[in-house]
């Protein structure tokens, strides 16, 4: 068995794990490894896919619509939250409805005007829950200190808030006469899992009737857009992540970690990583487990499980009223655990994601039911692949019966369902790797909150536990035991800068770097035949949040399936508009991206977008601005950028000369007339000249020479030979190299030309037996390797050679390199003129050598 090392071991990459790992490599600068066993990182805020549209969540259904310092700290203020209804969860009872408006104060008034004889006991109600919570969040923070300090702590804490231990069906029966209105402030127990009868008031004052009670959201992007962020910001910290690793064991000697054992599931190879810290973040049972110590926990109470129903739609819910709210449905005032259900007709909870998820284009609606995990005892032990007929027959029962409950309630429900899919105890036990499939870790008992195995401190030491099992149940739960997980790990003078930095929202970010996130489609407009204009505006308030200089682009993703693919479009609004940006799109044949933004984009859909991105630029107020003329040039939807430098000039009120020269191959596909029309008396220097090549009349050295000079600066924006023949006659009229700056108008294809060379050099390469190509610098610098199939500029990032970079993708020209020597397999994208071409000037980005290589800048 091979050996590694590393400072801290997390085992899991939920939100509690990765959290724990976030802190302990920020605030302690340790050298973090996170060991996942599911081939996805990020636990139950991963989504899967299926029938080649539909997403769905696996455990965030909606959360607080004010994110807390706990989210804003993991995403460093970067989650957008899409609101639920005000109305945001609707209870249905037998004979009686009752919907739970946003706010604390609100919920408390509905609630005394369904129920006025109980005012007063509503009131204290609402008191004795404040103390409740206090009671769980002071019991959570002691248990990550010391056990002397726990055990003298922990009559004290339930001596001063004995309302968190109560059982909720006590509390809410020592608080009110009425049954219903007993039953409408039981309700939601879903939300952390233990019935009314056996769960601690703590928990249903934490969950239900405080962290809810300021309204609630959902992700925009979906629980994924969490995870991408999360994950980004820890690779930022240098923790490292490893998808299919099984943990067999974690290695005590003397009462202390020495190691963890792991099998990678995808190579089957065995090795230890010796370590002194290990923060386990899959539960408590599987933790005590891992070091043969389950006899421990034989005095907690079992958990739930849950079978979810995953539905994929034809149609949108809306058609029957539901405006994204989650529905309730309980079967009795009551729920009984001496007495559960079957499966299929207790307490369902559903959901409806997509009304609540402004980038999805698919509507999807999700159930869960909480069930008693034995009702799949028959199954369990048995391979997915190998389960009888019996199992089969058991999930499409309960899945008509689940359906039959929608269609009660809403007819017609049933004929917009065109895909199906149930996940049962024995789903979670695969995915989620949960004992018998717990869904919500340790039950939230009186029991669990007595204990001193249920928290982030174990007896061994060294061995700390995140997560639900840490804090509470849900996502943001997790995300608090992880960081009970660090507190217990980092020492007291790293724990200061920790938690200030928790209460500042996390690490505030790069000013220099590109925004990223989602903005709204909020108009399309048909420029040309084959021309949209898009208008992209933020999802809340009027600002936009990213500012941009002329001739700069954006990147969007654009959901043309599953897997999103990723476009480059240039800007061609003004960079002193705040409220909006806009780009134009050509629709080109059978392509991928501009296809989906002509045929199937509409209104209201966010798409993700980074930037602003792009050295295209011009600014009136900088040295440039000045230059005796400005020749801007474009060759079709290539006067997009051009169109975002005119404005800002007019927005300055530039009075000097600016001539545009745009080609097109048919009048019918001129651009943006009317805005230079309206330009013209913004701009009194401004010439424009249309060129049409269906007329044989083409932008050539004689419409160049009025305006070529060496004091012009030229904009350049086109097809690629174009852009080389204009390049060699600007160079010939005078007009100096480093003055004429180009964009490539790219076609989306471009990453997937390049995979494909790449595909096939490293192929060749492996054929040949040769493992890498060595680059050479012309300034005597060592040379570094690239591996068949990379690029020059991939080869110089991973080993830290500076080459100027911005696209990364041959759009804008800015990584220049000469190659001096070697064969190579390249794209100049029309950035080069045929003299620098054949002086061996290409694009870093592009170039993909076939042997060793010497360039130079």
């Amino acid at each position: 068995m091979s050996d590694e090392e590393a400072d801290v071991v997390v085992i899991g990459s939920g939100m509690g794990g990765l959290a724990a790992a976030r802190a302990i490599a920020q605030f302690g600068g340790k050298r973090v490894l996170v060991l996942e066993q599911h081939y996805t990182l990020g636990g139950m805020t991963h989504e899967f896919s299926r029938a080649g549209r539909y997403r769905f969540g696996t455990g965030l259904h909606y959360m607080s619509a004010n994110a807390g310092p706990f989210l804003g700290f993991m995403t460093d203020g970067r989650a957008q939250l899409s609101p639920l209804p005000d109305e945001y969860d609707a209870l249905h009872f037998p004979g009686f409805d009752f919907a739970v408006p946003a706010t604390k104060e609100r919920f408390r008034e509905r609630l005394k005007e369904r129920f006025p004889a109980e005012s007063d006991a509503i009131d204290r109600f609402f008191r004795t829950t404040r103390w409740a919570m206090a009671g769980l969040t002071v019991r959570n923070v002691l248990a990550s200190f010391p056990a002397g300090v726990r055990k003298g702590g922990a009559p004290v804490v339930e001596w001063l808030f004995p309302s968190a231990y109560r059982s909720l069906r006590d509390q809410v029966a020592r608080s009110f006469r009425d049954p219903q209105l007993q039953a409408v402030l039981a309700a939601r127990w879903g939300l952390y899992g233990t019935p009314p009868a056996s769960s601690a008031f703590g928990y249903h004052a934490a969950v239900p009737l405080t962290f809810f009670m300021d309204g609630t959201a959902h992700p925009v992007g979906g629980p994924q857009e969490l995870n991408r962020v999360v994950l980004q910001i820890l690779r930022r910290y240098g923790v490292v992540l490893r998808p299919r690793q099984q943990v067999h064991e974690v290695v005590v000697e003397g009462g202390t970690v020495t190691g963890v054992d792991v099998e990678d599931t995808a190579t089957g190879r065995r090795y230890r990583v010796r370590t002194d810290t290990v923060v386990s973040a899959v539960g408590v049972r599987n933790t005590y487990a891992l070091i043969g110590q389950s006899h421990e926990l034989a005095d907690l109470p079992e958990e739930r499980s849950a079978i979810m129903l995953f539905l994929g739609l034809d149609q949108s819910p809306a058609a029957f009223g539901l405006l994204g709210e989650n529905h309730w449905f309980m079967p009795d005032l009551e729920e009984h655990d001496s007495r559960p259900r079957p499966p299929g007709e207790g307490t369902l909870y559903v959901s409806f994601a997509s009304l609540n998820n402004p980038a999805v284009r698919f509507h999807t609606v999700e159930l869960l039911e909480l069930v008693d995990p034995k009702v799949v005892d028959e199954w369990r032990g048995t391979p997915e692949s190998e389960r009888p007929d019996s199992y089969r027959k058991f999930k499409d029962e309960l899945t008509e019966q689940l359906l039959a409950r929608l269609e009660e309630r809403w007819p017609g429900f049933r004929e917009t369902v065109a895909f199906a899919e149930l996940a049962t105890p024995l789903t979670f036990e695969t995915y989620q790797h949960s004992v018998l499939g717990s869904f919500y870790g340790l039950a939230a008992t009186p029991r669990r909150l007595r204990s001193a195995r249920a928290g982030c401190r174990t007896p061994v030491k060294g061995l700390f536990v995140a997560g639900q099992d840490a804090w509470g149940s849900g996502v943001v739960g997790a995300l608090a035991g992880g960081l009970m997980a660090a507190n217990a790990v980092l020492k007291p003078r790293q724990l200061g800068t920790m938690w200030q930095a928790i209460r500042s929202g996390g690490t505030a970010p790069d000013p220099a770097a590109p925004w990223e996130g989602y903005l709204r489609v909020a108009g399309i407009e048909a420029l040309t035949p084959t021309v949209r204009r898009i208008r992209l505006a933020p999802l809340d308030g009027d600002t936009m949040p990213f500012t941009f200089a002329a001739g700069q682009y954006l990147k969007v993703e654009l959901p043309v399936a599953i897997e999103p693919i990723e476009r480059s479009y240039s800007i061609c609004s003004s960079p002193g508009e705040r409220g909006f940006v806009e780009i134009a799109v050509k629709h080109e044949p059978d392509g991928l991206g501009s296809g989906f933004l002509h045929e199937e984009l509409e209104v209201g859909l966010a798409m993700r977008v980074s930037g602003p991105h792009g050295a295209f630029t011009w600014q009136p107020d900088s040295p440039h601005g000045t230059a005796d003329t400005l020749l801007l040039i474009a060759g079709g939807v290539g006067i997009t950028p051009l169109m975002s430098v005119l404005l800002a000039a007019a927005d300055a009120g530039h009075t000097g000369r600016i001539v545009l020269l745009a080609s097109y191959r048919t009048a019918n596909e001129v651009l943006f007339g009317p805005e230079l029309a309206a330009l013209r008396s913004r701009l009194p220097g401004l010439e424009v000249s249309v060129f049409t090549t269906d007329r044989q009349v083409r932008i050539g050295s004689d419409a160049l020479l009025p305006h070529a000079g060496p004091t012009t600066r030229v904009h350049l924006c086109g097809p690629a030979p174009m852009m080389q023949e204009l390049i060699g006659r600007l160079t010939d009229l005078g007009v100096p190299r480093e003055a004429v700056h180009t964009e490539a108008f790219v076609s989306g294809r471009s990453k997937e030309t390049r995979r494909e060379k790449a595909h096939a050099i490293a192929v060749a390469a492996a054929a040949a037996g040769v493992t890498e190509f060595m680059i050479g610098t012309d300034g005597g610098a060592p040379a570094f390797p690239c591996g068949p199939g990379q690029s020059v500029l991939d080869a110089a990032n991973a080993v830290g050679v500076a080459l100027p970079q911005s696209c990364g993708e041959g759009a804008c020209g800015t990584c220049r390199v000469r190659v001096l020597s070697g064969a190579h397999e390249s794209d100049d994208r029309g950035m080069f003129s045929a003299d620098e071409l054949a002086a061996g000037w290409r694009l870093a980005c592009q170039t993909l050598p076939t042997e060793d290589l010497v360039i130079g800048q």
